[in-house]
């Protein structure tokens, strides 16, 4: 199911909106901090300045995050109003800090959010959020794919530096003589193998087996075809991921 077939699931009643004196103070101070965050943003002031204007972006947050939990109060408690007010919570972040000037796509999504909060509370019956999800399912619908592909390739790119061989083998010679060990007792334990504990030098002579199979192992991870081995193996399954997802999207859609 796609997300422009689930948003149905948060459809907005449709209302009279009177607005009140509150409304106004909540476009009042939307409009104040859209200027802000747009001067910082265009203009550069001075640090002093941006971390002045980023206090005063702080208390706006914070009289946005009272009044939006009195309205959830009003509504209930309910997961319904979160739903359908998302975006007023991304308005909520003070993003006007010095620190913060490099995300500057952040800073572009929590002005929208505050712009969206301030029609909202003029229009009235939910205009921004029904915009959202008439728009947003249509965008994530169309770029979830090539993200998947990108975030995928990211992956691969970080496997393919792995030396996993290398890490095998190191790992187990750091531990060769906790493996000694596990191999003695799980031999003592077994049923039938442990009937052999009566035999001369059994512990010297499962010690020495012992040895010998970590020695051989560590000599095969060694080997440069270990690492071929597992090169082909891990192309292998990243072939078969990158056509899971290559054809999920005709799947979904209902294409041959």
């Amino acid at each position: 199911m796609t997300y422009a077939q689930m948003r149905g699931q948060l459809e907005v009643p449709r209302r009279i909106h009177r607005v009140r004196a509150i409304d106004w103070l909540m476009v009042a101070l939307a409009i104040v901090s859209v200027g802000m965050l747009a001067w910082v943003w265009l203009a550069d002031p001075p640090v002093a300045t941006q971390v002045l204007l980023f206090k005063i972006d702080v208390g706006i947050c914070a009289v946005f995050f009272l009044e939006f939990v009195l309205r959830w109060r009003a509504g209930g408690w309910g997961w319904r109003f979160l739903g359908r007010n998302w975006f007023e919570i991304l308005g909520m972040i003070p993003v006007s800090h010095p620190a913060l000037r490099a995300f500057r796509l952040i800073r572009v999504v929590v002005l929208l959010a505050r712009l969206g909060r301030a029609v909202d509370r003029t229009i009235g019956d939910a205009v921004t959020q029904r915009l959202v999800n008439r728009f947003l399912g249509a965008v994530i619908d169309v770029l979830k794919k090539p993200v998947t592909v990108a975030v995928l390739e990211e992956v691969v790119a970080v496997l393919k530096t792995g030396r996993y061989a290398q890490n095998i083998s190191r790992a187990l010679a750091q531990n060769q003589t906790e493996l000694r060990q596990m191999v003695l007792d799980k031999i003592k334990a077994d049923p039938a193998a442990g009937r052999l504990k009566i035999v001369p030098f059994h512990d010297e002579i499962v010690g020495t087996v012992t040895d010998t199979a970590i020695r051989v192992v560590l000599e095969m991870l060694a080997d440069p075809r270990t690492d071929e081995m597992i090169s082909d193996s891990l192309r292998e399954n990243i072939d078969q991921i990158r056509t899971a997802v290559s054809n999920d999207e005709p799947k979904r859609s209902g294409m041959p």
